[in-house]
Formats: structure tokens, C-alpha cells, sequence
């Protein structure tokens, strides 16, 4: 399957073709599950593929998503529909360092906002981007459920608790 999108970068357009060893791994994965003609059992089987895709791309772009709606008998409005609904999923390439720093009320009275920013300034990115040579990612999130430890900043699963902007360097310096 090749996908032709002008709104895609050039490295994206055929991400399934350009690495054959994960399009057999995700093929092999979805080839797994009872797959039938019955759309909405196949429906049920769509976030779990669409888990195995991000783990092995990293992200969804269209390319992917063609893939998993078409192995899975789904109309890509359908795949599409769960990858915009759930924050988890993302058609866009992410760093290898996702910095996420809580914005909930918590942590938003305790300085998160101040955080952010400095987060923002070090790494000159903003709130949804990725750095040029996708290293770091930079995301707010609601909660982490960890609010005696307000602020709180996520880098991939390590949690960092009363954060101040200080830290920030050193938080960064770790990923290095």
C-alpha cells in the first residue's frame, strides 16, 4: 500500500514501504487477531492495533493509518476518529524524549505554568512540538494523578515531582 499525500513530509509518504522489517512486524501483529467480515468486531480490535502501530512507528501518520483500515476492513474516517479522540495516539513524530509537564490545578497553583515556560524557553519549542532532530517532545497534560507532588513533569515514564523552573536543566541534561 502507498500513500500520496501533499500535506505529509517526504520521509512520511511511504514510512510502511521505507521499513519493511516493522511493516512485517505490524502485519504479522494484526494478521494475529480474528479478523472477519464483521466490521464491528473487527472495530473492536482497532485500538490495540493502533497500539502496536505507534509502538513500532513511534507515530501514526496517514501511511500507517491507510495500513491498519485496510487489514482491518475499517474506513480510515474510522481509524482516524479514534486517533484524534484519544491524547495516547499522535500522526505526528514524536521525540525520543516526550517531556510532559501537568497543567492541572495542582500543579498549576504550585508554578507549573513557570515550568512550562522555562521548559519552552531551554528547548525552544512550543506546547506540540518536536524538536528538529527528534529528540525532545514537548506536551502539557490534565493530571498525572500525583498532586502531593505538584508540580509534576513526566520525561517518558520517569516522574519528577516538585519541579521548579531551575530544574528544568538538569532535567534535560539527564536525557543527554
Amino acid at each position: 500500500m502507498s500513500c500520496h499525500c501533499d500535506e505529509q513530509k517526504p520521509q512520511e509518504l511511504n514510512l510502511i514501504e521505507e521499513f519493511p522489517d516493522k511493516r512485517k512486524k505490524l502485519e504479522e501483529y494484526i494478521q494475529s487477531l480474528d479478523i472477519g467480515n464483521n466490521r464491528e468486531k473487527n472495530r473492536g480490535l482497532l485500538i490495540q492495533s493502533l497500539h502496536k502501530a505507534q509502538d513500532i512507528f513511534g507515530y501514526l501518520p496517514l501511511c500507517v493509518q491507510l495500513f491498519v483500515a485496510d487489514k482491518l476492513k475499517l474506513h480510515l474516517s474510522e481509524v482516524y476518529g479514534v486517533i484524534s479522540f484519544y491524547s495516547y495516539f499522535t500522526d505526528k513524530p514524536v521525540g525520543k524524549y516526550k517531556i510532559h509537564v501537568c497543567t492541572g490545578t495542582a500543579c498549576f497553583v504550585k508554578g507549573a505554568g513557570a515550568v512550562l515556560d522555562e521548559f519552552k524557553r531551554y528547548l525552544n519549542l512550543e506546547v506540540g512540538e518536536t524538536s528538529a532532530d527528534r529528540k525532545f517532545s514537548l506536551n502539557s497534560l490534565r493530571c498525572v494523578g500525583a498532586c502531593s507532588l505538584a508540580p509534576v513533569v513526566m520525561v517518558n515514564d520517569k516522574v519528577y515531582g516538585k519541579v521548579t523552573a531551575k530544574m528544568v536543566p538538569d532535567i534535560i541534561n539527564e536525557c543527554a
